[in-house]
């Protein structure tokens, strides 16, 4: 018997990975700002959101087929942007976005990847991704950006808007949160205790930041990029920026980091394809409310004007139902996919998309409903939301 064949949850392959990726990464994984309050509600406020049990309702025939921003998945989920992903696994990105290709959802690469675009892209063949964008002061890097990601085929572009300033994050601070990591030695210690990883990393080449170490002038170390970045994160954002990228990339555009009713009109405005509820997984500003329960009134606010997904907190094939039944067209899995990349790579996705799909396929199923497309609020418990 497998490892792989005993895990039956998202938790299970938490806790695999917390035994086999190093204390730095995994916590940069799992932690949130400050007291981590948003980080816990995210995943917390799903579980009082109850469903109604229906019988005596054919279930045969089930599908969980639907579309985001006009593309087919296989369910209404998406691989989110996560940074540094490359080290919780050796080549991380690249077998992510296999995983996610096999399945049939889309998935989305970070700017701040350890694997480039053109790795991901190399890797799949041209399978088109999305490609999440963080505006930096380098304006002509970022138009470089935009031009690879063009070059590669990306399906989209998301426009991360909740990242102008880096929240505090205490975890990251108190362990020297590095790529790759400093050879201190508490890190070698610990490294030493993670075999896998460490043989992972040894077999690759990919240990920094692949879509800019070589491409930002000066810039060809870990050094030289500790000091550009530290000096790029750009606090004048703002939705003529948004215009600008929009006309410049001339494909579809999805705006994450939307919290605020306000706000999701503006995005609306802005033209752009859809829009996500997001509070940056609670790493940002703590205090704020859980994607889950932001989502409803962001509903209500645009309408049929832009697709709205979700994502945060979401831990099981029920917590896509439920973000579907609140109006959401899609969710975005960031924490789940790094736990499994963590504990099996490329196999563990696999099987972390396995396991959402088999739950969203049986709840759906005891609510008495066959069809994805058909989900609504009629299957909660009301009072409940």
């Amino acid at each position: 018997m497998t490892d792989l064949s005993k895990i039956t949850c998202i938790e299970d392959l938490r806790q695999v990975a917390k035994r086999r990726v190093p204390t730095m990464f995994y916590d940069y994984a799992d932690s949130g700002s400050w007291t981590e309050g948003t980080y816990r509600a995210n995943e917390a406020d799903f579980q009082s959101i109850k469903l109604r049990q229906r019988v005596a309702v054919n279930m045969e025939g089930r599908s969980t087929q639907t579309t985001m921003i006009g593309q087919q998945v296989a369910m209404p989920v998406a691989i989110a942007p996560t940074g540094m992903t490359g080290m919780q696994h050796a080549d991380g990105e690249i077998l992510g976005a296999r995983a996610a290709k096999a399945f049939g959802i889309p998935f989305t690469l970070s700017t701040m990847s350890i694997c480039s675009i053109e790795d991901v892209a190399a890797a799949t063949n041209n399978h088109p991704f999305m490609f999440q964008l963080y505006v930096l002061r380098d304006r002509a890097f970022i138009e470089r950006l935009i031009d690879r990601a063009k070059a590669a085929n990306c399906s989209a572009l998301q426009i991360t808007l909740d990242l102008q300033i880096l929240g505090q994050r205490h975890k990251d601070i108190k362990n020297g949160l590095s790529a790759p990591p400093k050879l201190t030695l508490p890190n070698i210690l610990n490294m030493a205790t993670k075999p896998r990883w460490c043989l992972g990393m040894l077999g690759t080449k990919r240990r920094g930041f692949g879509n800019i170490v070589g491409h930002v002038q000066g810039v060809d170390n870990m050094t030289s990029l500790s000091a550009w970045t530290s000096q790029q994160f750009d606090p004048t954002l703002n939705w003529d920026d948004v215009a600008w990228i929009k006309k410049r990339w001339g494909g579809k555009i999805v705006l994450k980091g939307i919290q605020d009713a306000e706000d999701a009109r503006l995005a609306v405005d802005s033209g752009a394809d859809a829009l996500i509820v997001s509070n940056h997984g609670g790493r940002q500003l703590d205090g704020a409310p859980s994607s889950i329960t932001a989502l409803p009134a962001i509903v209500h606010a645009v309408g049929k004007n832009i697709e709205v997904w979700m994502d945060g907190g979401v831990r099981s094939g029920q917590d896509v139902l439920k973000a579907r039944a609140l109006g959401a067209q899609g969710v975005m899995i960031g924490r789940a996919w790094l736990y499994a990349l963590g504990a099996y790579g490329e196999a563990g996705v696999t099987k972390m998309l396995q396991i959402l799909h088999k739950e969203l396929d049986l709840t759906m199923a005891f609510c008495g409903r066959t069809d994805i497309n058909t989900v609504d609020k009629g299957i909660l418990l009301p009072g409940s939301y």
